[in-house]
């Protein structure tokens, strides 16, 4: 008996399905990733900064909250 193979796996756009093209799912996935990865804490330089809001970034080790972009803590822009 010959077996199936698995689909690939689709990782963070699996709610999506079959909709809205391979492109805006590829730049999807990469804003996606970039925002959920650990960022690196402004004050106490831990690996601890999540995001709670649009632009609005908290580290979960010294309690520090500010704003930043709305998908990473520093923006090109911002950055002088």
């Amino acid at each position: 008996m010959v077996r199936r193979r698995k689909t690939k796996k689709v990782g963070m756009t699996r709610g999506l399905g079959a909709r809205y093209g391979s492109t805006v799912r590829k730049r999807y996935i990469k804003v996606l990733s970039e925002t959920k990865k650990a960022h690196k804490c402004p004050q106490c330089g831990s690996e601890s900064i999540r995001r709670e809001s649009v632009g609005v970034w908290n580290c979960r080790k010294c309690g520090l909250t500010f704003t930043g972009g709305a998908y990473t803590p520093v923006t090109k822009l911002g950055v002088v």
